[in-house]
């Protein structure tokens, strides 16, 4: 067992992330791994308190035996639903009633860190640590992701620009640029001006929208990380052919660049039981999703492992399930929507500025979101628990009718406090969940489509049976692209049977990010389409969804500083 920030007080709701992350005296990172059973001979150490893990440490036979659970949510608010709280919660209540558990999440992303949200390292007493450096540069992952694909950009205008007299050019470049901030100034750009180059018009995406991070978080091995950087596809040459990074001749350096960001992250929660964080694709414009290399390096070592997918269920669960399990084979036993009376409020109608809710119709009206979550999942062939992130402003009333509603469901319910309380406030949740995983026998995951489907039908598909469209409509450019890779890409049968990966607002179940609850007969827009060789996925972006966010007005960023050389402002 492991217990340290246990110790709560009353004025726990006066503290920040920041200042509670403070409290815990962190443990040497040889002594966590030690718990797993790693040897410190075997990390490569970043400081005290963070540590790469090789890849070589995986065990497959323990991986088969270990229950993966999945942590997912309802359409959340602008602030979230504390997903990424309840799965570290979770983890720290497994560990207190006996069950050796790990949790394995996404890197956060500076972004959202200095834009809306300060932070992604969990809340309260359910925390991953060190904070700061997790919410920061970590171990530099991101990093390595940015100048990986920003190289790639460089050695491809090069290319354009010394071949150019040779007859060389593309007629469509697909490959843009990234960076790890919100940044709209730069979602289209000129490049190549006053004859420093080839002129055309480009952009950028945020880095955790890169294919690079896509493949970083699939790739299973360092030759199989190689051989996915070798398929990107870059444009299309003037005579209609595919152009990748392997005519370039250049996958090896950018294997080079990605090698030590390949390896899972180790680090400890607020209770110091290990985690490993790694990689950081957010589910909205990609698969939202922790790599598969830390989902099962926690397999190897724990025999309960929680794992989150971004945003809602419509969003990362369902990716979680048709891209990364499909194609890490891996199979849930259990998944925990989580979900907030405030959430369902807003769905149901209330003003979350004005949140008054006479007689409790809006909460009831929302449930209607929550109840489609559960029906999606179960789709799946997944057993549900329901878990209420419980804030200090929520009625017994209102959390006895989510209770309620869950019970007429026959599905699990918890109330979930460890922002509050630690892993004691997630015992409840913890029991809940092995009761159900001991009693329930998950089914063999029913994939939204079968792989054959052509890209129109499992579009379709996952916009009519997850989202509830009526239904999908393409735009012109979306329609050319389509035709586009059939005509290219017409004898090559491994990209028919590629997932879908759709970039949506994460905030309705439609492509309108107004449209909140559960709403029907609606027609879902795809603007364009992206093919992703490497990652092996079709990006199909709906409705205005864009892959580099702005800042909103009044950004985090105006509250993060040093005082008295200690970091406020990240949460």
């Amino acid at each position: 067992m492991y217990y340290f920030c246990t110790q709560i007080v009353k004025e726990t709701t006066m503290k920040t992330d920041i200042q509670i992350a403070r409290e815990c005296q962190l443990e040497h990172i040889n002594d966590i791994a030690s718990r797993l059973g790693i040897a410190p001979e075997e990390l490569e150490p970043y400081g005290r308190y963070m540590a790469k893990v090789p890849i070589s440490l995986l065990d497959e036979e323990h991986i088969k035996k270990s229950h993966l659970i999945l942590v997912t949510a309802i359409s959340p608010t602008k602030t979230g639903i504390g997903k990424t709280t309840v799965s570290i919660g979770l983890t720290l209540g497994l560990n207190r009633i006996g069950k050796k558990a790990v949790v394995a999440l996404r890197e956060p992303s500076l972004g959202p860190c200095f834009g809306i949200k300060g932070g992604a390292a969990g809340g309260g007493y359910a925390q991953v640590l060190p904070m700061e450096k997790i919410n920061l540069h970590f171990t530099g992952d991101f990093h390595a992701v940015t100048s990986a694909h920003n190289t790639i950009s460089a050695l491809l205008d090069n290319y354009m620009y010394q071949y150019r007299k040779d007859g060389f050019s593309l007629r469509e470049v697909y490959w843009k640029r990234v960076l790890d901030v919100n940044d709209r100034a730069l979602r289209n750009v000129v490049t190549g001006m006053r004859g420093d180059g080839v002129v055309q018009e480009t952009g950028f995406d945020i880095t955790p929208a890169s294919e690079l991070m896509a493949i970083l978080c699939l790739a299973t091995s360092e030759e199989d990380l190689q051989r996915r950087i070798e398929n990107i596809l870059l444009g299309i040459t003037a005579d209609g052919k595919p152009f990748r990074v392997r005519d370039l001749g250049v996958a090896g350096a950018i294997t080079v660049l990605l090698r030590d960001a390949l390896n899972p992250n180790l680090v400890q929660t607020t209770e110091h039981t290990p985690a490993f964080i790694h990689g950081g694709p957010f589910a909205n414009i990609a698969h939202g999703c922790s790599s598969v290399l830390a989902t099962k390096m926690a397999m190897s070592y724990g025999d309960y492992v929680v794992t989150e997918a971004g945003f809602g269920a419509d969003l990362g669960a369902e990716k979680f399930f048709d891209i990364k399990c499909r194609k890490a084979g891996l199979q849930p036993r259990l998944v925990v929507i989580v979900a907030t009376t405030q959430g369902l409020k807003m769905h149901g109608g209330v003003d979350l500025a004005n949140i008054k809710d006479p007689n409790m119709q809006g909460l009831k009206e929302g449930l209607k979101n929550l109840n489609r979550h559960i029906n999606n999942m179960q789709g799946f062939g997944q057993p549900v628990v329901v878990t209420l992130n419980r804030f200090d402003t929520d009625l017994d009333e209102e959390i006895d009718v989510v209770r309620q509603n869950c019970e007429a469901l026959n599905v699990g319910f918890a109330v979930n406090e460890a922002f509050l309380k630690g892993g004691e406030g997630a015992v409840e949740l913890a029991q809940t969940v092995v009761d159900t995983i001991e009693h329930i026998q998950p089914l063999p995951i029913h994939y939204t489509y079968p792989q054959n489907d052509s890209i129109e039908d499992k579009i379709e598909k996952v916009c009519k049976r997850i989202y509830g469209a009526a239904a999908v409509e393409f735009t012109k450019t979306g329609k050319k692209k389509l035709e586009s890779i059939k005509t290219i890409f017409a004898n090559d049968e491994s990209i028919r049977r590629y997932p879908v990966c759709i970039a949506k607002t994460q905030f309705s179940f439609t492509a309108d990010s107004t449209r909140y609850g559960s709403p029907e007969g609606f027609t879902i827009r795809i603007r364009d389409i992206i093919l992703n060789c490497g990652s092996e996925m079709i990006v199909a972006i709906a409705g205005d969804m864009l892959r580099m966010p702005g800042l909103p007005k009044n950004p985090q960023a105006e509250r993060i500083s040093i005082n008295n050389g200690e970091i406020d402002g990240l949460s």
